[in-house]
């Protein structure tokens, strides 16, 4: 996986060891229970407040009482499509902006491009460095 496939244009370098989600709330759409755990346990080590759904069900109710910094979600959900979900995203007001980091067990450049149409912030293939889903969310809020 190419790191610039994780960055936004010109986003400012972040120091090593620095702790930087300072409570800011980070929502998880995975439906692989071990996925979305190791997630949170990466994410909350550096500060984040994670919080994990495994369909995206509940989605606009959780987003609309969390009011997420960040959005990580899996494209291939049980009970609809995360490319499904992203478009509802970008097309209401009020998550139009919402930075959505998109997972994929599928990293053909076709998902990549779907993503990126879709309105994907950023596009990561499973598996996934856990240094580069760290980086990537920080880009995404503080870049």
């Amino acid at each position: 996986m190419a790191n610039d496939d994780l960055h936004r244009p010109g986003a400012a370098p972040v120091a090593p060891g620095a702790r930087l989600g300072a409570g800011r709330a980070v929502l998880v759409v995975e439906d692989e229970p071990n996925i979305g755990e190791a997630i949170r346990f990466i994410l909350r080590r550096d500060g984040w407040d994670v919080t994990v759904l495994e369909s995206g069900e509940n989605i606009k109710a959780t987003i609309a009482a969390l009011q997420p910094a960040v959005m990580i979600l899996d494209v291939m959900l049980p009970d609809q499509s995360g490319f499904d979900i992203l478009r509802a995203l970008r097309a209401a007001p009020p998550t139009k902006n919402l930075p959505v980091i998109l997972l994929t067990a599928k990293g053909q450049s076709a998902s990549r491009d779907l993503a990126m149409e879709c309105g994907a912030s950023a596009f990561m293939a499973k598996p996934f460095a856990n240094r580069d889903l760290l980086d990537a969310v920080r880009n995404l809020v503080m870049g």
